[in-house]
């Protein structure tokens, strides 16, 4: 018998592809989950018409709105107590995520990162994977901690890098796996399967 659906916040700065896709698989079955709120730091970023489509409420807490980075990350954790989420989902949020929160949700906040880490963590790990001469790159799911792409990894898959490959080149071939591998990673967060020893993620068959 399957779980209660997991509620979840999505957190997002941009366009929200990654979230469109994890957003597909609820309403088709496919993870046991639903985004309750979505929580962004643009007032203009794509996700808010995405949001208002999905009819899912949408906060927009943006750092520049408050005085200290404390006060910041208090917003977001009042912002999220009223819906009781069991886990976070980060698809392209461009803010590192605080230690409050961290703390408050430990191995419930999800992210995707466009590198096999822990090779090339950051920003812009398409060109840093072309810079670095590496013949496959990929992606990577795994746990936010309170470093910079450092939590547990849940799932990773790959792409070639070709000769020929610019960071959108690269960036536009990688984004269906982005948005397979995430799914998959969130199916098995939503009911269950994933536990943590150490530093290694355990999938349950």
């Amino acid at each position: 018998m399957r779980n209660s659906k997991k509620r979840l916040a999505l957190f997002a700065s941009g366009r929200g592809s990654n979230g469109e896709a994890l957003y597909k698989a609820m309403q088709e079955g496919y993870i046991n989950g639903e985004f309750v709120v979505i929580i962004t730091d643009h007032g203009d970023a794509g996700i808010v018409e995405r949001s208002k489509f999905w009819n899912i409420p949408l906060i927009v807490i943006d750092r520049s709105d408050y005085d200290s980075k404390a006060s910041f990350e208090q917003a977001q954790l009042d912002a999220l107590e009223p819906y009781k989420v069991d886990g976070i989902v980060l698809a392209g949020y461009m803010r590192i995520v605080g230690a409050p929160l961290i703390e408050r949700y430990e191995h419930r906040i999800l992210n995707i990162h466009p590198a096999l880490l822990p090779s090339f963590p950051g920003l812009h790990g398409h060109q840093q994977a072309i810079d670095g001469g590496v013949k496959i790159t990929g992606c990577t799911v795994h746990f936010v901690d309170t470093g910079m792409d450092t939590g547990p990894i849940i799932m990773q898959n790959t792409v070639p890098v070709l000769p020929d490959d610019t960071e959108d080149t690269l960036s536009d071939r990688l984004l269906p796996i982005e948005h397979k591998t995430y799914k998959e990673a969130l199916r098995l967060f939503c009911e269950d399967k994933l536990t943590i020893k150490g530093r290694v993620v355990y999938i349950e068959d």
